[in-house]
């Protein structure tokens, strides 16, 4: 075989040589080629991924090649032989196979006429060495298997290899998938594009792809792997730390939960005791000028991710944040509710008849009184809560010491507690049954500032702010520490049924005035109990939050009896929707072990309870009473 340096196109210098040379150290490869393209190797893996972009002309399939962990991005078929014969010693010579997978293009889409009455399908053409007939199946099947909202693919085998592609299956004897396919993501005779249907094709021709490669590897017993996705990246691009700074400083601009909170709750209540009309709820000036924060969330640049799933996450988290300051800028204005329908979702059948069937159940004997104010037993105050709240952070900062948590004690905030990044803050106003301190705790620190630090040494701020749509899953996971802790009295679950039932009226169009009367009159909640939950249903103008923590509790009841595992949910902020990507990160050496673990999985009684719930569990068994 004639050697790397004697195929040198520029023998002057060695750049060819360091590439071989990083393989055999097993050090990670980017680097542009002379004359343009890219050779990116995150760690030595048996297979490569290839596109020759002569003009840049295809740049879903360059995307789709640079998606890759390992990949060859070259301007003409010279150069990529000259490489892929260099690094194909190396990878051999460790693995003992080298699979080379070649995608591509084709000229033009075939099947779109311009008389056909409905969307035809598109063409996928591939061919395979002899010894990859069954990963071109694999292939074949993932492909087929995939979700087409647009045009469905129409795969082909084909019996002529490209030109580059035979030339490296004979010479290299390599394991060679070539992949084609129509540029449907092109608008007929011109030069625009469909976005939305360009991503596809990225997502699904890439997983095709790995999944080719996986059975190859598996066939062979190279590499034992959990799932196909495992042979992605393993490290960040600086595009994606470039982005995520990017997003992280919008979100920092604003807090949403403190623009919409009213801070006038304690005045208000006294003047709707005594009066007729709805009460007049104030709010923070704003401190930025929306428009301006919008401007720069969509001047934001998404280009040279090189991952479909990071690119996703950010895509999601980029919509979640323009939702979030188109409420505060209609900050009570009408179409506030709309908006918060729009972030948070509707109220579902199957959830406000759970809620229903709660407060049915609990809604025996005296009036439910404040959730934070028990009758019974001894009273918390403020500052015996934060005196608790800093010893229960001096524990976690033991196990981690980045865990540096503000503590904050403010009048202009309603009874109870919030966490606002690493900023745990008490109203002055808050008053509660001792007992319930430690349960509320664990929710606001071992919960939500937990993950808020577990998320900040990912090394990407999105798993500290927080993926779209993650406040679902994190209020249910909080909701079930407080019964982790011993801490979840019927009150407690009286307030978060209450919460949805009143949501529901709220979001049906009942006035402030109305969804009061309905928790005292039909729930059985006392004055105080049900203006504090409406309050909070209708701040900002109408926030159809509240209705997140039964929800998210459900959902987590749902996944724990399953047989899902609670570690991801303690690596950062994700939703429900997001376990998936969240596992295949971790096996991708993307995110790392929780940082820190609660406190109140570390004893026997919160291992006994957790092992109760997987065995399953309604929130209605969650209550304890004798616990308490």
């Amino acid at each position: 075989m004639t050697t790397a340096s004697s195929r040198n196109p520029n023998s002057e210098d060695n750049w060819l040589d360091e590439i071989v040379s990083c393989l055999a150290d097993g050090k990670s490869i980017r680097r542009d080629l002379p004359g343009g393209g890219r050779l990116h190797i995150d760690r030595p893996l048996p297979f490569l991924c290839i596109h020759i972009a002569e003009d840049g002309a295809e740049p879903v399939a360059r995307d789709v090649a640079q998606a890759n962990a390992s990949y060859l991005v070259a301007p003409n078929a010279a150069i990529a032989l000259i490489v892929v014969e260099a690094i194909e010693v190396a990878l051999r010579k460790q693995f003992g196979v080298f699979i080379l997978f070649d995608i591509g293009e084709l000229k033009q889409d075939r099947f779109l006429t311009e008389d056909a009455p409905y969307l035809p399908p598109f063409e996928i053409a591939i061919w395979a060495s002899a010894d990859m007939m069954e990963a071109a199946e694999t292939f074949s099947a993932a492909i087929k298997d995939s979700e087409a909202r647009f045009r469905t693919p129409r795969v082909e085998r084909v019996s002529t290899p490209p030109t580059h592609v035979d030339k490296a299956s004979r010479d290299l004897e390599a394991s060679t998938l070539a992949v084609r396919f129509a540029p449907v993501y092109r608008q007929p005779g011109s030069e625009q594009i469909y976005p939305e249907l360009r991503d596809q094709l990225v997502s699904m021709l890439f997983d095709a792809g790995l999944r080719a490669v996986t059975h190859c590897v598996e066939t062979a017993k190279i590499l034992k792997l959990k799932t196909h996705r495992a042979l992605g990246r393993r490290a960040f691009v600086d595009a994606v730390t470039r982005l995520d700074r990017s997003i992280d400083d919008v979100a920092s601009t604003f807090d949403f939960l403190l623009a919409v909170t009213p801070i006038n709750a304690g005045a208000a209540f006294e003047a709707f005791k005594d009066g007729e009309q709805e009460p007049v709820l104030l709010y923070r000036p704003l401190t930025l000028q929306v428009e301006a924060a919008k401007q720069k969330l969509f001047s934001i640049s998404f280009d040279h991710l090189e991952d479909p799933v990071l690119h996703q996450l950010y895509r999601e988290k980029q919509q979640e944040l323009d939702l979030q300051l188109s409420l505060i800028s209609s900050r009570q204005k009408s179409q506030f509710i709309e908006f918060g329908r729009a972030l948070y979702g509707p109220v579902e059948p199957h959830l406000l008849s759970e809620a229903k069937t709660i407060l049915t159940h609990l809604n025996e004997g005296e009036p439910s009184g404040d959730d934070d104010a028990g009758s019974r037993g001894k009273i918390a105050d403020c500052y015996q809560i934060e005196h608790r709240a800093r010893s229960m952070i001096a524990a976690y900062h033991r196990q981690l010491t980045d865990f540096e948590v503000s503590v904050e004690i403010r009048d202009d905030l309603p009874s109870g507690l919030m966490v606002s990044g690493h900023r745990l803050l008490i109203a002055r106003s808050t008053v509660m049954d001792a007992r319930r301190v430690e349960p509320l705790l664990s929710h606001e620190i071992g919960v939500h500032l937990l993950t808020y630090f577990n998320g900040s040494a990912q090394g990407l701020r999105l798993f500290r702010s927080g993926l779209a749509g993650y406040e679902g899953m994190q209020e249910g996971l909080a909701v079930f520490s407080e019964y982790l802790s011993g801490g979840m009295t019927p009150a407690r679950l009286r307030l978060i049924a209450g919460r949805v039932v009143g949501c529901a009226s709220m979001l049906d169009g009942a006035t402030f005035r109305e969804t009061n009367s309905l928790l005292i009159e039909e729930h059985n909640f006392s004055t105080s109990a049900a203006f504090n939950v409406v309050l909070r249903l209708y701040r900002g103008g109408g926030l159809a939050k509240d209705a997140i923590y039964l929800r998210g509790l459900l959902a987590l009841l749902d996944h724990l009896r399953g047989g899902g595992a609670l570690e991801p949910f303690w690596m950062g902020k994700i939703a429900a929707s997001h376990f998936g990507v969240m596992q295949e990160l971790a096996e991708r050496g993307l995110l790392r072990l929780p940082a820190v673990r609660p406190l109140f999985l570390e004893t026997d009684e919160g291992r006994t309870r957790l092992a109760r719930a997987r065995d399953g569990m309604r929130p209605l068994d969650m209550i304890q009473r004798q616990e308490m």
